[in-house]
């Protein structure tokens, strides 16, 4: 069989820590709890400050993050579920493309390559402290001194670890859904709802406003602001909503039938969105790799030829956070508005056509890599006895993830041109997790007869 991965692992599975699974099935209603519980500790770990921080008031290298990161700057959050979900693709990926080998049938495969997992995770969040400490993300590391920068990167690695095992636990069926999908709405919930009832006051020039847009609304009646949330994001972020969850109900019906029991029928749903929010998701932290590196390199090396084709970084409006204005990382950024797609139409088109593509080819890849493709249904449809009437291997999934990819993209790009808030990108995964809440909620309901939910 030769030599494999996964037996690297076995040595550390001991001393990593573990949740252990249910003996037996958990209630719903504790289901419920023990997923607010969660949720409890992820709200206090976002707001409770690093101890010993000096400053957190330069431009912010993770700010195109943190919407799909559940991060929070300068707290026990620094750096949220990237550790979680920059392991599980890296992993996901090496399975899918077989460089790991692993065997799902065997229960010792799943528990090393989620152990594999885990243990990559606690070595990005170690990894990441260190290098934000030693650059001088929270201040000059002498001036911090030795004492303070290992006591702010036990913080941050601990803080990461907690927030793993909270994800683990929910994934073992303590909770509802997952730790990340859990962090990632609730993320943008609070950001949406604070820029719309936010009751602090914002000098702009022009007298005091509030932050919040409908507090703002009935405070100076305006629909519009230039650099405040107003009652017009407000609008859009509410269609854009309803747009999403109406879309969450396209689905081809692909009739199957029982090789065992003769006049047995049924039907394996395909979504349009059929590889969820991945697409968006994949695509959101390419992005923000590449303008957290292109603007690190800029401050490095403002006049090297190469990196201000990368980008070039200027900060917006007297503000101490940077943006693209010119080079690659231009154009992966969205237009601010309608009026600055009319001023340089060039970089909209670009823009749309960078969106649409990485969607797509992403939604496409990301079918063929976790296990999702036809080849894998129909083979877990053989397993199951299971015949598929008129159709071959499922092969209507690679288009329903390509065009579901193409139409994440277009919804973004509309949300982010409407001004909604949160970001076209914020809107989507808020919206997709929350529906798959709405799922399992429905199907937790359905088990214990309160509902009488038809089928998928």
């Amino acid at each position: 069989m030769g030599f494999r991965f996964l037996t690297l692992i076995r040595p550390f599975m001991a001393i990593i820590p573990e949740v252990a699974a249910p003996d037996r099935k958990v209630a719903f209603n504790q289901k419920v709890l023990w997923t607010v519980i969660t949720l409890l500790i992820f709200l206090v770990l976002s707001q409770v400050p690093l101890y010993g921080i000096m400053s957190s008031d330069s431009s912010d290298p993770l700010y195109w993050m943190r919407v799909i990161l559940a991060s929070n700057r300068g707290t026990l959050m620094e750096f949220g579920i990237t550790p979680i979900i920059t392991s599980g693709m890296i992993m996901q990926l090496l399975a899918g493309a077989q460089i790991i080998e692993v065997d799902y049938s065997l229960r010792e495969d799943r528990a090393l390559f989620s152990g594999a997992q885990k243990l990559f995770a606690m070595l990005i969040t170690f990894g990441s402290a260190t290098v934000a400490v030693m650059t001088g993300q929270y201040g000059d590391p002498k001036s911090l001194g030795a004492g303070i920068c290992l006591l702010l990167i036990i913080q941050l690695f601990v803080a990461g670890v907690i927030v793993i095992l909270l994800d683990e636990m929910l994934q073992k069926g303590y909770g509802l859904g997952s730790g990340i999908n859990l962090f990632i709405a609730t993320n943008i919930c609070e950001d949406i709802v604070w820029k719309s009832l936010s009751p602090l006051t914002v000098n702009n020039g022009k007298g005091p406003e509030f932050e919040g847009a409908i507090i703002a609304f009935f405070h100076l009646l305006p629909f519009t602001r230039s650099t405040l949330p107003n009652l017009t994001n407000l609008i859009a972020t509410a269609l854009v909503f309803a747009v999403v969850i109406y879309l969450q109900g396209f689905r081809v019906e692909i009739p199957v039938k029982s090789a065992r029991f003769r006049g047995h029928r049924a039907s394996f749903p395909i979504k349009l969105f059929y590889t969820s929010n991945m697409p968006i998701m994949l695509q959101s932290a390419l992005a923000s790799n590449v303008f957290m590196i292109s603007q690190l390199l800029y401050r490095r090396f403002p006049d090297n030829l190469l990196v201000r084709l990368f980008g070039v970084w200027e900060p917006y409006q007297g503000s101490s956070q940077f943006f693209p204005t010119s080079g690659i990382a231009y154009y992966m950024t969205p237009p601010r508005s309608a009026v600055s797609t009319l001023k340089d139409p060039i970089h909209f088109a670009l823009y749309v056509t960078y969106m649409l593509t990485a969607c797509a080819l992403l939604s496409r890849t990301w079918l063929d890599v976790s296990g999702s493709g036809p080849r894998d249904v129909a083979r877990e449809l053989r397993e199951q006895q299971t015949v598929i009437a008129g159709y071959r291997d499922t092969a209507s999934s690679r288009p329903a993830a390509v065009v579901g990819g193409v139409i994440i993209g277009i919804l973004s790009i509309s949300a982010d041109l409407l001004g909604a808030i949160g970001s076209g990108t914020g809107i989507l995964l808020a919206v997709t997790i929350i529906y798959n809440y709405f799922e399992t909620f429905a199907k937790e309901q359905a088990e214990l007869g309160g509902l009488g939910v038809g089928g998928m």
